[in-house]
């Protein structure tokens, strides 16, 4: 069983707004219900890492309705893993919110993975590392990502959103012919996966001249693939 939970900012509640509007305005029975939930969320830590003046959720709600209506560009950077996952970090490092959790991950045999927004910024910039370094993935660089659901699956996708590299997501029924194909149509330079996968790689790992680096996500070794367990740590 897997969670990921963080409580939502009002940048980030609002900026799927866009999504449900009809015509020409938002549909009044969910911006009844969205302006509820911005007037009980928090503020967004000002200069200083001091408190700001509360955001009016009023205007959030005008502010998105109107990038969805064409009426105002759309923000010219951003980014997720630090526009809203490092955002909430720096709420929790400057006490102006408890230490929830941002990602609760638990095993079918029970074991439990819980990380605060500032311990799963850490462990996804640990990650990016990885990405940037060891496999020298340049932003709009292809990376596969063919896991069950780790918590590295996580931690690899925030990573791929902090380095600019392209995720393609796999599932792990995948043959050798179905990575094969994603890995040729794709030009992917890296692949992450697990021990059940990897004698599949192996198998088609010369037909993708592209493919650079292997990572494998286990507590055990494998020739020809680096353990990206290790390299976290």
């Amino acid at each position: 069983m897997t969670l990921w939970c963080h409580s939502a900012s009002p940048g980030l509640l609002a900026s799927r707004l866009h999504l449900h509007t009809r015509g020409n305005n938002m549909m009044p029975w969910l911006r009844g219900r969205v302006l509820k939930v911005l007037r009980s969320a928090r503020g967004f830590c000002g200069p200083h890492g001091q408190p700001p003046p509360l955001l009016d959720p009023q205007d959030i709600v005008a502010t998105w309705e109107a990038i969805s209506l064409g009426r105002q560009p759309v923000p010219e950077y951003f980014n997720f893993a630090h526009d809203v996952l490092d955002m909430w970090s720096q709420l929790e490092k400057a006490g102006h919110r408890p230490p929830i959790p941002a990602f609760w991950w638990v095993s079918g045999a029970g074991a439990e993975v819980k990380w605060n927004f500032e311990q799963l910024g850490q462990q996804s910039r640990r990650a990016a590392n990885v990405l940037r370094d060891t496999c020298s993935l340049q932003p709009g660089d292809r990376m596969m990502l063919v896991l069950p659901r780790l918590p590295e699956w996580w931690l690899v996708s925030v990573a791929c959103i902090r380095t600019g590299a392209v995720m393609i997501p796999g599932v792990s029924q995948l043959t050798e012919k179905d990575l094969k194909y994603r890995l040729q149509a794709s030009r992917a330079k890296s692949i992450i996966t697990s021990d059940s996968l990897a004698p599949r790689v192996d198998a088609i790992s010369a037909d993708c001249p592209s493919l650079q680096t292997k990572l494998l996500v286990s507590d055990s070794s494998r020739p020809g693939w680096m353990n990206f367990r290790e390299l976290l740590r």
